[in-house]
């Protein structure tokens, strides 16, 4: 090996060493809060207040969790949330796959169009829109009922979940569609038994996006719900919050753990069709 290319070694294992370096730099900053979040669930009051701070808690306090969900009804809390959890997953993995099915294999006059229109939903901010949906909901008389929150995952699933499937749908075949008319197999039943198998992948990914933000959505169960038996996990954090305040934030860390632990699990079992489902939103027919 010459000078040369060792120097071209040397660089690269440098660069290599450099960026490792600032990968886990910011591996540990993102990893940090839940770090804090789960050594304060087992502190006391006056440990997780204390100067400097302690990163190992001294006294483990299992008490935080029992204490915590005791006061607020986060059992029917986290039941009304896997309700809805549920349903929209359902509800949006099938809605956005059968919009985008027909806009990638259905062209028609106008579709690409409308695609466009569409795609140009996201860059609308959801407050621009708040009002108007809030109104409509409530001459429908559907305020504090749990219909705001399922309707829009049963009308189409989101304009981001409709892109990824139909770049999908796009990349597959059209002798499949084809194949399927001559063995006698209309349009449905080729959507269910030949397109939908072909993107697990993708449906995996928006389905995990759909738990995850129907999990944490903070923001329209506080717009439409006013009754406390139909409150989520999120607003009952908020619940907890208001009233516990910053006096017993270790308990308010111990339900934080609780209620992200699930979200956690479940994302990481899914991690690798995650990953292929946002590998394939670049695909193009």
């Amino acid at each position: 090996m010459n000078k040369r290319q060792m120097s071209k070694t040397t660089a690269r294992r440098i660069s290599m060493t450099i960026t490792y370096l600032i990968l886990i730099a910011c591996a540990v900053v993102c990893i940090f809060p839940f770090f804090w979040m789960l050594t304060t669930a087992f502190k006391s009051t006056a440990e997780a207040y204390s100067f400097p701070p302690t990163f190992i808690p001294t006294r483990w306090l299992l008490s935080n969790f029992s204490n915590g969900l005791q006061v607020a009804d986060f059992g029917l809390f986290t039941k009304n949330t896997v309700f809805l959890v549920l349903i929209n997953t359902i509800a949006t993995v099938f809605s956005s796959a059968v919009v985008a099915y027909g806009f990638a294999k259905f062209p028609a006059t106008g579709s690409k169009f409308w695609y466009t229109c569409l795609m140009a939903t996201m860059m609308l901010p959801t407050q621009v829109t708040l009002i108007p949906q809030y109104l409509l909901y409530f001459k429908m008389g559907m305020v504090d009922t749990y219909w705001p929150l399922i309707i829009p995952s049963v009308l189409g699933g989101g304009a981001y979940n409709i892109f990824l499937y139909r770049q999908f749908f796009l990349s597959l075949p059209q002798e499949l569609n084809e194949a399927a008319t001559i063995d006698g197999a209309n349009s449905f039943q080729t959507f269910i038994h030949i397109m939908l198998p072909a993107v697990k992948p993708v449906s995996m990914c928006v389905g995990v996006m759909s738990l995850v933000f129907n999990w944490n959505d903070f923001y329209q169960p506080l717009i439409y719900l006013n009754s406390t038996k139909k409150f989520t996990v999120a607003i009952g954090l908020q619940f907890l919050n208001s009233s516990m305040g910053t006096t017993k934030i270790g308990q308010m860390m111990a339900v934080s753990l609780t209620m992200t632990i699930p979200v956690l699990v479940i994302f990481f079992i899914c991690q690798k069709y995650f990953v292929q489902g946002i590998k394939m939103q670049g695909i193009k027919g």
